[in-house]
Order: structure tokens, then sequence, then C-alpha cells
């Protein structure tokens, strides 16, 4: 080898880092000699060291940002049209994905970063700049597959000729009527529209979506993904295949095809590799079409862990003290998606014991807990959150959990199962901890039987998290500060890279105002 080639530093480094003994290397430099090509892709290929351990020193010796699957999909900036620069065949071809467009700059991910034809193929192809990073080869196969894979399967759907006419698309009534049940059902169920469907919603669970957004407009439909609280827009299928994909997630959640008049909600799940996702589906019609919204709940990947959600050692203390006690009132307040549902599952998680008898009343059971009684609600037939109570108090509980408190009879069957010797724990929808107590006395609450039972109160909001592989440290100026206490010199802003899919967010954790009924507060109450 050449001093100082790439070959040379990135043996260099393997050794100095012992990922590599000097008999091995040895044995891979001969069959270089004899079969040429890249070194560390002889080293993978003769099985002497692994492709994480290859990409690993060439982003330490080269100073290469280094991506992997195991820290966070590898997928290309979403509007950027990036597949009509470099097409499947050359990306697989030579083992490169686009990532994103910043001006004259094209970033990709490749396996051979220092493959500098290749760059300066990529140059005259493009027009653009390259920067590269590094990533293993099977990630970034898996990852052509999965952008181009999906692409190929919308065109595809795209270049189809109109099954519905024109006229049918124009309103979501009389036009739409027209069509026969038999017919809607067989165009549901045609392989393309399965496909596509199966396709919509493995983007959003592997873009860590919590909702799916379809909505019909006069000569279109929009499809959007909320992701860590933001709803971002993806480029949609065309609006004739409108219809058979509202109707193929009908078919799915079990709900009737024929009612487009009324509201309809529905679930149903599925399986993702070894992990069980639930969809939840709320159906709307609009003046345009039935508008759908998915909600995904994700069970494999939610904190049931206090001391994992974001809340502050002090505050922490606080709930713990409160939700050990043998009876009384717990409230968590906040908006719909603050977390409040996700926090009570912690609690009990943490609080449930072979001890003791947990009974839950939900609208809807999010998610399964091991060792703990749940009822969904079936307002229908008569089930709703107070009649559920009732039959709960010749349950001989101890600890009962009600969904949401949203009207007297549930506040007050609440109140006096406190008053009786059991731990009651709930949720309101108020924007602030003190607002709780006002909106419990609004609805009817007599204060002298809300003072002795009411624990302790938690308001939350769940925020994003800045992506870290990407945040970016700089000193901000006083007048950014305004009145926020930081003493800090340096703080983080957002920047964008492939890992958060350029949004420079990724994540959220929990932000929580705590506030227990201390004896001032029970005599003001």
């Amino acid at each position: 080898m050449k001093k100082d080639s790439p070959d040379t530093r990135l043996a260099g480094f393997l050794l100095e880092q012992r990922l590599i003994s000097k008999e091995h290397l040895q044995k891979a430099l001969e069959v270089q000699a004899d079969e040429g090509g890249y070194l560390g892709e002889v080293l993978v290929r003769k099985g002497l060291v692994s492709e994480d351990d290859v990409a690993f020193a060439i982003s330490g010796q080269f100073r290469v940002p280094l991506l992997s699957s195991k820290t966070g999909a590898i997928r290309p900036a979403e509007d950027q049209n990036l597949e009509k620069l470099i097409s499947k065949q050359f990306a697989l071809r030579n083992t490169i994905l686009p990532l994103s467009r910043e001006g004259s700059i094209l970033t990709c991910v490749m396996f051979d970063p220092l493959d500098f034809m290749l760059i300066d193929e990529l140059r005259k192809i493009t027009g653009l700049e390259v920067n590269p990073v590094v990533a293993t080869k099977s990630d970034i196969v898996r990852s052509i597959e999965e952008f181009y894979g999906g692409l190929e399967m919308i065109k595809k759907e795209i270049a189809k000729p109109h099954t519905i006419g024109e006229s049918d698309l124009k309103t979501a009534g009389g036009d739409e009527e027209s069509l026969s049940i038999d017919n809607i059902i067989s165009r549901a169920k045609a392989a393309p529209v399965v496909k596509l469907v199966d396709l919509m919603i493995w983007q959003a669970i592997n873009k860590r979506a919590s909702d799916i957004h379809i909505e019909p407009f006069e000569d279109r439909f929009s499809l959007r993904y909320r992701v860590d609280g933001k709803l971002y827009e993806i480029p949609p299928p065309p609006k004739h295949l409108f219809l058979p994909i509202v109707s193929r997630i009908k078919i799915l959640s079990k709900l009737d095809i024929a009612e487009r008049r009324l509201p309809q909600d529905g679930a149903f799940m599925v399986k993702l590799e070894d992990r069980n996702i639930d969809i939840r589906v709320s159906v709307l019609p609009t003046l345009y079409g039935e508008k759908i919204v998915m909600r995904i709940l994700d069970r494999s990947g939610v904190i049931l862990e206090l001391n994992e959600m974001g809340f502050e050692p002090d505050d922490l203390a606080k709930l713990r003290q409160a939700m050990f006690c043998p009876y009384g009132l717990i409230f968590l307040t906040g908006p719909t998606g603050s977390g409040k549902s996700t926090t009570l599952y912690a609690i009990l998680q943490e609080i449930k014991s072979s001890e003791k008898n947990i009974l839950t009343v939900e609208d809807p059971v999010e998610y399964r807990l091991d060792g703990v009684n749940q009822v969904q609600v079936k307002p229908e037939i008569g089930l709703t959150f107070a009649h559920t109570l009732r039959s709960f108090l010749r349950q001989d509980p101890d600890i009962m959990l009600v969904g949401e408190v949203r009207d007297l009879e549930t506040a007050e069957i609440c109140v006096r199962s406190a008053l009786t010797g059991h731990l009651v724990l709930s949720t309101l929808h108020t924007n602030d901890a003190p607002s709780a107590v006002t909106r419990l006395i609004d609805i009817g609450l007599e204060p002298y039987l809300l003072a002795p039972t009411l624990l302790i109160v938690v308001g939350q909001r769940l925020v994003r998290k800045l992506c870290p592989e990407c945040k970016e440290a700089y000193k901000p100026m006083k007048e950014e500060l305004g009145n926020v206490k930081i003493n800090a010199d340096t703080i983080y802003r957002p920047k964008g890279c492939p890992a958060c899919g350029q949004t420079g967010y990724k994540g959220r954790t929990l932000i929580a105002e705590i506030m227990p009924t201390s004896q001032e507060l029970k005599e003001t109450m």
C-alpha cells in the first residue's frame, strides 16, 4: 500500500483501535493484491472485521459523519425529489443514497466515501458538489429499497388509468352514492390499494409518527403525518385513489362502508416484525369526502418508567409521595396528546403489586397492563364511566383509574370512592394544574368533598427534543434570552440532518408543574 493512501490510513486506524490483528490484516492485503478492490470491503467479505467496525474506522480516521440504523432510520429528506437526481439502479450499483440537498451541495451516504472516482461521477450526473457521509453497506441497501421501493409503488399507481370518473371526484355526496358497495369493496381489496395503505402505515411508523391525517379537498387530497407533535405534509397518491384508500381503511377497521354521512370510530392491529401496533381510526364526513385520522399506538416504544419520563427530581418525589398514599385523588391535566395517559400507566406500573386490586375504566384502552383489570367504556349499550365506577365499588378495589372525568356524576363517584378508602387516578382537560380545582367546582362538585380527598394535581406538556446527532452549539445574545435565567454560556439550537429527517428535532420529553394540596390550599377550597 502507498504511504498515506486511504487504505493505509484505514489499516492503521483498525490496528490502533485493536479492531484487527496484524496477521488478519496481512491476509486481507494478500487477498486485495490478488483480487483488487477496496480494503474495507475485502475485510468485511472475508469476515475479518464487521461492517460496523469498518464504518466506525472510516468515520474516525477521515472525519466523515457516521450514520447507523441502530441510532435512527437512514432516510432522505422529504419533498426534495432526490430520486430524480440519482436513479435506483445507480444507487444500488454503487451503494449510495442521496439524503438531502442544500443549495449546490448534495449529501449522500456511501459505503466508501473515499471513492473519489464515484464522487466525481456524481458531480457530473447531478451538477452538484457532494458531501459524503458513511454507513454500512447493509444499512444503505436496506434504505435504498425502502426509499425507491415506496416511490416506485406509488408511481405505478399514478400511471394507471383512472378507474373512477372525474364526476365521482367532485363531491362527497350524490356522485359517490351512485357507486355500488360491491364495486367499492372490490376496489378497496385490489392489490395495489392494499399495498398503498400498507405502505402509508409502514412509512408513518418508520417516521415515528403518532397520527396519519387523510383529508379530501375539491381537486386533491392531503396526506400528513404528525411527528413529535408537528404535522408534516407527505406527497399523496392522486385523487382518484382516495375513495379506494378510505374504503380499505374502513374495511380494516370493521366500519360500515356504505355509511358516509355519519362519523365512525374503529380500530385494527398491524404486526411489524415482532411488534404489535394498534391503529385507532376516526372517520369524519366533510364537504368533499370522509376525513380519516389514524392514531398509531406502538406499545413497544412507550416509556412506562417514571424515572425516564422527564420529571424533575423534586417533582417526582412529590408525585411518589402522593401515589403511595392508601386513598385520595390524583389528577393529571393537559390538552389532548400531552402524555397524560402514558403518565397514568407509568404510575400504575410502579405501584401495582399482587397485594393490590387495580381496576381501570378507559375510552379507549390504549395500552394493556399485566396484572391490571381494564374496562373499555361502551356508551351505546350504557357502559359509561359512571356506570362502570359503580360496579367497581362492588369489586373490592384498592386503586381505580378513570380515563377522564367528563361530568358531575363521574366526579362525585371518584370523590366518594376516595373518601371511602380508595386511591383514584384520573385526568382533566385544563390548561394548568390550578385550573383543575376550578374545573371540578364548575361542573358542580362541592368544595367540601374535594378538599379532604385531593392529593396532587400534575399539569403536563410534551416538548420536542433537539436531535442529538446534529444539534448545534452557540452562544446566545442577551436579547435572545430575554428574562430566561440560564447560566450556561453555550446552548443548543436545531440544525437538521438525515437522522431526524432534516427537522432538527427527534423525540419528545415531558415538562410538568406539580401542585400538591397543602393545608393552606385545602382551607382555601
